[in-house]
């Protein structure tokens, strides 16, 4: 694939990806990708995932066309991008390898070599002449891993954003979704915490004329590049993407659940957008996706060890370790004997910025009755507002 005259894309698909040990489910696969700039000067631009070494050397030497390469530029050291190094550097010996000094230190402990005396260590506003394409390079650390650099063309106006941008899914698999689906849960599951970082660079960008972004995962982004750039800006400052209650929800017995559905019934009659995850079935991580995107959450929960029960704990917890902020919240609780979920639930998250916790909370004790519903109606009533 030409991303431009001079620039080729030369990555992989993977199908059969666990992604971080089963964390992530990717029914779609993921993308490992890479990139070549064909100049006066050759600068390959990331490797790929160890499993795909045949087929990405492959891709290269069909781009490079007998050619051999100067550089290669190392973005980001997680491994899905890092552990062809070694293999291309034995390939093209007399290639430089550019990258941050933290990059060089990861690569030191993770292959055991420092690429020395080819070695280019870069940072912030450093540029590298091809020929008519110069790389300008700009350090985005933890975005989403400390030694990450960016690099932007300055001829075709292109970014090279390692993994910022990116998304689930593999390139050769067209997504009914497009890119937002993915891509958010992509950024909430690992790269959120950090919005600071995102921020900074996002700040660093607005220097720059971009007619292209070339991310280490999913689709190279070529139109409308405000809309990307601006759903970053959106994520990473923690603000609501729609308007909506995300219910995120564990049930024992059945009751719990039933609490539930009503509540969602009550809030879609009123016109509501609802997104309803059952934590103990559902991927978390859609969860975590929808929490984010929507301005209001209502957990529900039963009582269980004189708290909530445990997939409730850990979605919480995961919401704490991405800095989730600036919503409503409100809480469902179930206890037959004696209710303690919304107290355990609401000492965890008072520690989280800018929640604002709803009125209505509601206390079941046991099935849903006329009582309960007319709770839940007040609820309903408050969340629609």
């Amino acid at each position: 694939m030409e991303i431009s005259n001079d620039i080729k894309y030369i990555g992989v698909n993977d199908h059969t990806i666990d992604m971080f040990e089963g964390q992530y489910i990717v029914p779609n696969g993921m993308s490992y990708n890479s990139y070549v700039i064909l100049d006066d000067k050759i600068a390959v631009l990331d490797t790929v995932d160890l499993d795909f070494k045949a087929e990405w050397l492959n891709n290269l030497d069909k781009a490079l066309n007998g050619r051999v390469p100067d550089y290669l530029i190392v973005h980001h050291m997680e491994p899905d991008h890092s552990s062809i190094i070694k293999d291309f550097t034995d390939k093209y010996n007399n290639a430089v390898v550019v990258a941050s000094m933290a990059a060089f230190n990861m690569m030191k402990n993770m292959y055991g070599q420092d690429y020395n005396p080819n070695k280019l260590v870069v940072k912030e506003g450093d540029e590298l002449p091809l020929g008519k394409h110069t790389l300008r390079f700009v350090q985005a650390p933890n975005v989403h891993w400390p030694e990450v650099i960016m690099s932007y063309d300055m001829c075709d106006k292109v970014l090279f954003s390692a993994d910022a941008f990116g998304k689930f899914g593999a390139n050769d698999i067209e997504d009914p979704e497009g890119w937002a689906c993915e891509a958010r849960r992509y950024y909430f599951g690992i790269v959120g915490r950090f919005g600071v970082n995102v921020q900074n660079v996002l700040k660093k960008l607005q220097a720059l004329e971009i007619n292209t972004i070339c991310s280490l995962h999913g689709p190279v982004l070529n139109d409308n590049i405000s809309y990307y750039i601006g759903l970053y800006d959106t994520w990473s400052k923690y603000e609501p993407e729609a308007k909506g209650v995300s219910i995120c929800y564990t049930s024992v017995y059945g009751n719990t659940k039933n609490a539930v559905l009503y509540l969602e019934e009550k809030l879609k009659d009123k016109g509501v957008e609802v997104e309803v995850f059952d934590l103990a079935r559902d991927d978390m991580a859609e969860a975590i996706e929808s929490a984010f995107e929507l301005d209001r959450l209502v957990l529900a929960t039963t009582t269980y060890n004189g708290g909530m029960f445990p997939f409730m704990e850990t979605f919480i917890n995961t919401l704490a370790e991405h800095n989730y902020q600036n919503r409503r919240i409100a809480l469902v609780e179930n206890g037959m004997w004696g209710p303690m979920a919304n107290k355990a639930m609401k000492a965890k998250l008072e520690g989280f910025k800018d929640i604002t916790f709803a009125e209505n909370n509601v206390t079941i004790k046991g099935a849903l009755n006329d009582e309960y519903k007319a709770k839940l109606d007040a609820l309903a009533d408050e969340l629609a507002k």
